[in-house]
């Protein structure tokens, strides 16, 4: 696997289009940062890490809308291991003004967009929520 956080959305997509309740991803660090982000903003209900050793993993309850909807409408790879994008201090500026919200691995750690901004950190922008 050439891109493991690539992955990690995808299996979330797949899980919310048949309507799972939990979903199961190989651990790694990054990758709980990410998950912890995702439900202190609300698109997700409980991130948990299963298992011991090499068989650890991350285990995601999902959430949904009162009438079935994902509360994850899209999730979107910005920066991928072929091409990184990186943003500066301006152009979070600009995108704060879109819907949604940015992961982005600052300095300082992984944050969302707007935490960044006040932080006064850019960073590589890792995907886009909404």
């Amino acid at each position: 696997m050439t891109d493991p956080i690539s992955d990690m959305f995808t299996r979330i997509r797949n899980a919310q289009a048949v309507g799972k309740e939990t979903v199961l991803i190989p651990y790694s660090k990054f990758k709980m940062e990410i998950a912890k982000i995702l439900q202190k903003q609300g698109c997700i209900k409980e991130v948990g890490r299963k298992g011991k050793k090499i068989r650890k993993s991350i285990e995601i309850k999902l959430l949904y809308e009162e009438d079935g909807a994902p509360r994850i409408r899209q999730i979107e790879r910005i920066s991928k291991p072929s091409r990184r994008i990186y943003m500066s201090l301006h152009n979070l500026k600009k995108q704060l003004r879109s819907h949604g919200f940015m992961i982005i691995s600052t300095p300082k750690g992984v944050l969302t967009d707007q935490e960044a901004y006040k932080q006064k950190v850019g960073g590589e922008a890792i995907c886009r929520v909404w």
